[in-house]
């Protein structure tokens, strides 16, 4: 039997809050709603996830075991693959992947497969919310579609008038940042777009209960186009600063001092860092989205374009000055012995998602080095979407060890590392993050890139 829910009723308390995927944006939002008092659902496919969650476990470094017990206990919060319990929520927030495939083309499957896992189970007056970032027109084109073939419907409301509709759906990029102890998902802004007027509404009265502010927009399609402003925007500001900085090495310029001097202007700059490619959910893939679908208005979406072919290329400029290093030494990259130091996509995080460190492990191996890891995240790896480094397992940082490598290649600065000992341990340090740059001494031995 379904509950009578105007967009007004979810502002309020008592709420039954499902979340789809409960990684590392589904999962903080999970809570941050149970820490308001509202009763939450993960669901997930994976039963391991389901099974640490209802036991108080954590699987993700950020997020401490003691919050999720702490709701679990008090039964605000728990996870299931049971999909029919859909239709005991009142709202439901799709939070699953959203990757590029071999093409880099955009890969909608999770998000077409959560759609259909709801459709059977969708409710009238039921709100659904897309967190998952995608190009401008998957909510309205392949989400409701699927969500309307039961016979509810959500029509659309180009005029900005009120219609009736049977349930309410609704765009809401995540902004999520693993490991920012300064902006946590409380401190965010959250923009939020309805296919309707009072899907908008039933939309932003939700998150409203848990964000600062909430920013409507007039359309689904409108909240989508931002978040792939804001990650294209830093996109191509990365690439920019990564091409100068090949170019700094040229000039025999520092592009850091150059970068943290131009950043003392109070207005007018915004620093942006170099460094080995692009990682993390959102940067290496959000751009690819809105180029793909320019094509379908012909339109050329250069900048974009541009910027991908800098950053893509940045692990390739990482191994040739690798090679270029060792050769200095009289060695050759083929048969040498290479420590990689992180495999993270950032610092002190443990998430590897579209991490350049597996491509330089994949780039360097092809050229013959005899490669090993350290990353005090990730004592061993495991099979991935794009690659399988499963027999690889995390190496000590004693002096001896780092010492019988013929070079260290930082690619990721997390802040555990003593650069120093580091440094004075190795034969050879390849800086691709600047981490070195407090070392004084054998600064000899240090090769930036």
């Amino acid at each position: 039997m379904s509950v009578e829910r105007n967009p007004e009723f979810f502002a309020g308390k008592g709420i039954q809050i499902g979340i789809i995927g409960c990684g590392y944006v589904g999962l903080p939002l999970a809570l941050r709603f149970a820490d308001v008092g509202q009763r939450v659902t993960g669901f997930d496919l994976d039963e391991s996830k389901i099974a640490k969650l209802n036991a108080g476990q954590s699987y993700i470094q950020h997020i401490p075991a003691d919050k999720i017990r702490e709701h679990v206990q008090a039964k605000r919060f728990d996870a299931t693959s049971d999909f029919t319990r859909l239709r005991q929520m009142d709202a439901v927030l799709i939070c699953v992947p959203t990757p590029l495939d071999e093409r880099r083309e955009p890969d909608l499957t999770y998000v077409e497969q959560t759609a259909k896992a709801i459709a059977p189970n969708l409710q009238r007056n039921q709100l659904i919310v897309l967190e998952s970032t995608t190009y401008p027109g998957t909510t309205e084109e392949l989400v409701l579609p699927i969500l309307e073939k039961g016979g509810l419907r959500c029509p659309l409301a180009k005029d900005g008038n009120d219609i009736s509709t049977d349930f309410y759906l609704a765009f809401s990029p995540e902004r999520e940042d693993p490991g920012n102890k300064q902006y946590g998902l409380a401190q965010i802004p959250k923009v939020v777009g309805g296919i309707n007027p009072a899907s908008g509404r039933a939309a932003a009265g939700l998150y409203a209960q848990i964000v600062s502010k909430v920013v409507p927009v007039s359309s689904t399609r409108a909240a989508e186009m931002v978040k792939l402003l804001e990650n294209i925007f830093r996109c191509v500001n990365i690439a920019l600063v990564n091409e100068l900085k090949q170019l700094s090495l040229r000039m025999g310029l520092d592009i850091w001092e150059v970068i943290d001097s131009a950043a003392t202007k109070p207005f007018g700059f915004m620093p942006f860092y170099p460094g080995p490619g692009l990682g993390g959910h959102c940067i290496p893939v959000d751009p690819y989205y809105l180029s793909w679908k320019a094509r379908e208005y012909d339109f050329a979406t250069r900048f974009i374009e541009l910027a991908g072919e800098i950053n893509t290329g940045m692990p390739y400029h990482v191994v040739d000055a690798v090679a270029a290093a060792l050769n200095d030494r009289q060695k050759s990259i083929k048969g040498s012995r290479i420590l990689l130091l992180g495999v993270a996509y950032k610092k002190d995080v443990d998430d590897l998602r579209e991490s350049p460190s597996l491509k330089l492990l994949e780039l360097l191996t092809d050229r013959g080095a005899l490669i090993d890891y350290n990353d005090p995240y990730f004592p061993a790896l495991f099979k991935m979407r794009h690659y399988d480094f499963s027999d690889k397992r995390s190496v000590d940082l004693t002096p001896a060890i780092i010492a019988r490598y013929d070079c260290v290649l930082i690619a990721t600065d997390h802040s555990r590392y003593d650069y120093g000992a580091i440094v004075r341990d190795a034969q050879l340090v390849v800086d691709s993050r600047n981490a070195t740059r407090a070392v004084k001494q054998h600064r000899e031995k240090i090769i930036s890139c």
